[in-house]
């Protein structure tokens, strides 16, 4: 019985491409006494593992939190696998409002003391007692109401890019330090404000809103389902979004777009920016903010001694981070001295610019949003006189007047349309699985290029 990944992220990359499927990136959670986490652990990944369903779920006798990708034609069959179990029967799924066919790239599920860390002690409280969930609607009323307190539960690299209008926006790195924070800071509004706490997913407020009432808040709301059922509601509802910029995602993505406000700043050179990326250095890993331009002139580093060390030869980059303790830059996300223009708790909410297509194209695994394509065929030859390439295909089928894409190590990535198709030597239409086919491309074919058909 397979209970853990055999595949790496690039194989699973491969296959995902190769077929064509369209993906689903959804989220979920429950709180659930869950006697055996181990075995209810292996059980799930069983069942989803046959559903090509992938993503970073954490369980615990307290219940279950997951991020996911599923494909489309599979998620129904993924809901019942949720609802053979009483305590997820009628379970809300976030799914999210843009969605990246490589947002996950495994299929990991681990057993926690907790599915959220928030350094509580649930013995001393009602966890049960919880304040009162909110719609899109009605969250957008209240924060209209001057009696309003409204407090962001994420950490300062997720409310950095975007967050609620007028919120307060803790400076912190875990969510176990923003609760002390905020109930030092509204003491004195116990009785007469209304305390409204909103999250990604809505799982940190669940928590949180049950220790604010035990702490003695009168008035305690939270946000159903997070930002990404707010996004959600308010599309299919026409409402104003009184969230900006964007919402942090703990995927590939890194972030997907509620509004076209760039609120934040690349953190090197100052231009309005909200693309995260993470440091190329794998001794660094640093998350952090990268335009375009710096990304080319930085490639990708966070800082001219990371850049310097991705050039020196793999055994010296080895033997230079052996032992390294690298800990405060990787869960330090955003907090290093070489980022001039990191604003951590003193975040404004002024749109600073407004994303456009060129501007919304990250060059990174972790944040592109994949093209759609299908895998068709491998290179075979290429006829540099007659600037013809040969391919065999190799699953589906290639018809002229198709767009394509011819990827690899050398040739990089390359889109083209077939204007016309020889065949086994014949002109024709179509080419199916096991043709060879040649057809008209400017610019050399190796024999590790793939083919891949776009799909629009």
């Amino acid at each position: 019985m397979q209970l853990y990944n055999t595949l790496s992220a690039e194989e699973r990359k491969e296959l995902i491409d190769q077929a064509g499927q369209q993906r689903l990136t959804l989220s979920f959670y429950q709180y659930a006494h869950i006697e055996d986490p181990q075995q209810f652990r292996n059980d799930l990944f069983v069942a989803w593992n046959k559903l090509d369903a992938l993503g970073r779920i954490y369980v615990a006798k307290e219940g279950i939190n997951a991020q996911m990708s599923v494909p489309a034609q599979n998620f129904e069959a993924f809901r019942e696998t949720l609802e053979a179990y009483d305590f997820m029967k009628g379970i809300r799924l976030n799914v999210a409002v843009e969605h990246d066919d490589h947002s996950f790239l495994k299929l990991t599920v681990k057993v926690r003391n907790k599915i959220v860390a928030d350094g509580l002690n649930d013995e001393t409280f009602d966890v049960t007692n919880k304040g009162v969930h909110l719609n899109a609607k009605a969250f957008n009323d209240i924060l209209d109401d001057p009696n309003t307190i409204v407090v962001d539960f994420r950490n300062h690299y997720e409310s950095e890019v975007g967050h609620f209008k007028g919120a307060i926006t803790p400076d912190v790195e875990t969510f176990r330090e923003s609760l002390p924070i905020i109930n030092e800071q509204l003491k004195d509004y116990k009785e007469d404000k209304n305390l409204v706490m909103y999250c990604t997913g809505g799982i940190r407020c669940e928590k949180a809103s049950a220790y604010f009432k035990h702490q003695g808040f009168k008035n305690v709301y939270q946000l159903e389902g997070g930002i990404i059922n707010y996004a959600k509601q308010i599309k299919e509802e026409g409402l104003e979004s009184k969230f900006i910029g964007k919402n942090f995602v703990f995927d590939h993505r890194l972030g997907e777009r509620i509004t076209n406000d760039i609120i934040a700043q690349c953190h090197q050179c100052g231009k309005p920016c909200d693309n995260h990326t993470n440091c190329a250095n794998d001794a660094c890993h640093l998350l952090f903010i990268q335009c375009d331009e710096c990304m080319e002139a930085m490639e990708n580093c966070c800082s001219t001694e990371c850049q310097e060390t991705i050039h020196l030869p793999l055994a010296d980059q080895i033997r230079k981070r052996k032992g390294l303790q690298v800990g405060n830059k990787i869960f330090r996300k955003g907090k290093s001295e070489s980022l001039k223009f990191k604003k951590s708790g003193v975040l404004e909410g002024i749109p600073l610019a407004q994303a456009t297509e060129e501007n919304e194209k990250p060059k990174t695994l972790r944040q592109r949003i994949a093209v759609k394509k299908v895998m068709v065929g491998k290179g075979e030859h290429y006829y540099s006189k007659a600037q013809v390439g040969q391919f065999t295909i190799t699953n589906h089928e290639l018809q002229a007047g198709d767009k394509i894409l011819i990827q690899g190590p050398t040739t990089g990535e390359k889109q083209l349309v077939v204007e016309k198709l020889l065949v086994n030597g014949q002109e024709s239409a179509t080419a199916k699985a096991g043709d060879k086919v040649t057809f008209s491309v400017p610019f050399k074919v190796r024999a590790s290029d793939k083919l891949f058909k776009l799909l629009s």
